[in-house]
């Protein structure tokens, strides 16, 4: 997916075209004695384990000192599994400096806010912007190349690990002299800078770049631009430094295709993935299940997401978990059949590689209590006849490898700069959260039984017959006339609170909220109204808002007023409108609904859409449905979401070939955390 080249898979070892499903984990032999070795590689064979990401983080076993290499214990795995025709996703082993590295060069070292040195003893200590790491790192990935690049067992490069886990933001010197390098790329002149910094505003005005600063520690709120600005920074420096691994593993093996794993999951935010997208050969991507009663959406959210990151092609799952982690508060066990159910959401949405963190589970270190696929109990396990299981699943699945995602009918747009400027501090409330808003409508979607695609605001909107923009903050003028051109040619566009506030400088704009969209909404709204913890606001609807309340004035005479408050400051003003445009309409939703106040509104809008689910009523929000498509049939994922069995319906409304047993009955009846594939033949290809 390069610049310069399109999207490429995993080289694998064999010469066989056949399609299979990638089917690993993270193996990190160094932590175990050789004679597990084999132990291991017998135990991948009866589980179907076909590829391992390998070296991750060995970096101080592979060069122990600055002047002494010792690949002799990587050469013997790497033969190893070979032998056993198991293919290598080969990291570059950069995530993590040894020793002796950050001894002798202490300036590697990243700092934080507050100007404290973050020091050795975690992981990922290291500055994105120094060059003195990048000098040592990028040593040790071209010796890795040299090495490797024609081993056959070798079938992708892993760029060091989740760039940006927990080195995203640096406010080192290092960092000072690339922002302000980024800075002068971006803006040309110290004059056009403090435009868009708006620096007339508390004195600020820069005569210099060497004046310019990351936003440290400061004694007030630091310019809201300068901070925006070090988030598109910070993200641009870790995508700089991925590509400096990657063109250089591309100089010298160009023929192996090169990914990183991303962490699109939860409040990860610091890198702007839908970027970074085209700067790999294929999208990877790691995710692990948090608590709540969202959880089961919010999985689904990431994968969705992550496969419109990849533009419908395969992508590949890195990690995730077998059972529990080690990093939440509380870390519970997986329950029955939620192994398999997690790895399949994640393949319904386009990944054709299913790997977990990792192969055994560490007997020592900070992540000895995080599940494996190998757990301290052994072989001799629920968790390991499980993914002995998951492994003939992928392998019957076959057939789906390769394919495509099929479009859904609706969208949600996903923004990186919406997300990063709605949460700045100096707001009409620090309580927003961007991700949240836009899962709760996933969820509502879900609730409903409609599928929907997780698209960026870079991607075209015309194929979705509607599209929900939540929080969509930041509007440059260019992103406002598309928003107008969708809903003009026949798209219905429903956004809300604090939406289309300010442009890509984070600059107001004027004449009243919602700024960019106000006339395509036919809305005018003078003041935020943000809302106290605890208080809510009645709608006509029979749902309650929380987090915002919008005090709206119509403006255009062809606005309906969808529903009105009935209680609150507002009560007896809109609460939700939408506007006829050309042939579709723009609406606006004032309030925070949460994913079940969501469903009555989200009903109107998806009627006005002409959107329906594909699966029975009686079935929505119990199953929920992902298509993939190839050549000659759509493939068909039934997930059961709940923890009861649920019969989908007879042949009659569900007719398919079913591939995934076994929801072998002619009703379908999938049982607790079930997940059912079939094969439905199709006349033409549809677009994906």
């Amino acid at each position: 997916m390069t610049a310069d080249h399109g999207p490429r898979w995993l080289r694998w070892p064999s010469e066989t075209s056949r399609r299979r499903f990638a089917f690993g984990a993270d193996y990190n032999p160094e932590q175990w004695p050789r004679e597990v070795w084999r132990e291991d590689v017998r135990a991948m064979r009866h589980a179907g384990v076909n590829i391992v990401s390998l070296a991750i983080f060995s970096w101080a076993r592979l060069q122990p000192r600055a002047d002494r290499w010792t690949f002799d214990w990587l050469d013997e795995v790497m033969d190893l599994l070979h032998a056993h025709g198991i293919a290598v996703d080969l990291a570059t082993a950069t995530a993590s400096p040894p020793p002796w590295l950050t001894a002798r060069h202490p300036e590697i070292l990243p700092v934080d806010h507050d100007g404290r040195t973050l020091w050795p003893g975690g992981r990922q200590h290291w500055r994105p912007t120094s060059p003195i790491f990048r000098e040592h790192a990028l040593r040790l990935v071209r010796a890795m190349a040299r090495r490797y690049g024609s081993h056959p067992a070798l079938a992708a490069w892993h760029v060091s690990n989740e760039l940006g886990c927990h080195n995203v933001y640096d406010f080192s010197e290092d960092a000072a002299t690339a922002f302000r390098a980024w800075l002068r790329d971006r803006y040309g002149t110290v004059e056009e800078l403090n435009q868009a910094w708006a620096t007339a505003f508390w004195s600020q005005t820069y005569d210099d770049w060497a004046e310019i600063l990351p936003p440290r520690l400061a004694t007030s709120y630091a310019n809201p631009t300068q901070q925006l600005d070090f988030k598109r920074f910070s993200s641009d420096a870790l995508k700089d430094y991925l590509r400096a691994e990657r063109d250089a593993l591309a100089e010298l093996t160009p023929e192996i295709p090169v990914t990183t794993n991303f962490m699109v999951m939860g409040e990860t935010k610091g890198m702007d993935y839908a970027d970074w997208a085209c700067e790999v050969d294929f999208v990877s991507n790691d995710h692990y299940v948090t608590t709540g009663p969202q959880a089961r959406d919010e999985l689904s959210f990431s994968a969705n997401l992550t496969g419109r990151l990849s533009g419908g092609e395969p992508w590949f799952l890195m990690e995730h978990s077998t059972g529990a982690v080690n990093w939440q508060p509380v870390n519970t066990p997986k329950k029955p059949g939620g192994l398999a159910r997690d790895s399949l959401t994640h393949v319904a949405y386009g990944a054709d590689a299913v790997c977990f963190f990792q192969w055994r589970q560490s007997a020592g270190g900070a992540e000895k209590y995080h599940s494996a696929m190998v757990p301290h109990a052994g072989t001799d396990s629920e968790v390991f006849r499980s993914v002995v299981d998951l492994g003939a699943t992928l392998e019957r699945l076959a057939p789906v490898a390769g394919t495509r995602r099929r479009r859904a009918p609706a969208a949600i747009v996903f923004d990186w700069d919406s997300w990063w400027a709605s949460e700045l501090d100096s707001h009409p409330t620090s309580r927003l959260r961007y991700r949240q808003e836009a899962l709760d409508w996933y969820s509502a979607f879900a609730a409903a039984g409609v599928r929907v695609d997780v698209v960026t605001s870079a991607e075209s909107f015309p194929h979705y017959d509607l599209l929900v923009a939540p929080i969509l903050h930041v509007v440059p003028r260019g992103l406002a006339d598309r928003l107008g051109a969708y809903a003009a040619g026949g798209g219905h566009l429903v956004t809300t609170y604090f939406s289309g506030i300010v442009d890509e400088h984070d600059h107001v704009w004027l004449g009243g909220y919602p700024g960019a969209l106000r006339e395509l909404l036919g809305i005018r709204i003078e003041e935020f109204g943000p809302l106290l913890d605890g208080d809510r606001v009645d709608l006509d609807l029979g749902v309650s808002g929380t987090l915002w309340s919008d005090r709206i004035d119509v403006t255009g005479p062809d606005v309906e007023v969808v529903a009105r408050y009935t209680s609150g400051e507002h009560a007896g003003r809109p609460a939700v409108t939408t506007r006829r445009v050309g042939t579709g309409s723009a609406s606006y939703v004032s309030t925070r609904l949460g994913p079940e106040g969501l469903g009555p509104v989200l009903s109107r809008f998806l009627a006005t859409g002409g959107v329906r689910g594909e699966l029975p009523e009686a079935v929505a929000g119990s199953v929920e449905l992902a298509i993939r498509t190839g050549d000659d049939a759509d493939y068909w994922f039934l997930i059961n979401r709940t923890d009861e069995s649920v019969t989908v319906g007879d042949a009659g409304e569900v007719a398919g070939e079913v591939l995934q047993a076994p929801c072998l009955a002619s009703d379908l009846t999938l049982a607790p955390r079930q997940v059912c594939v079939l094969r439905r033949a199709h006349e033409t290809p549809p677009v994906s």
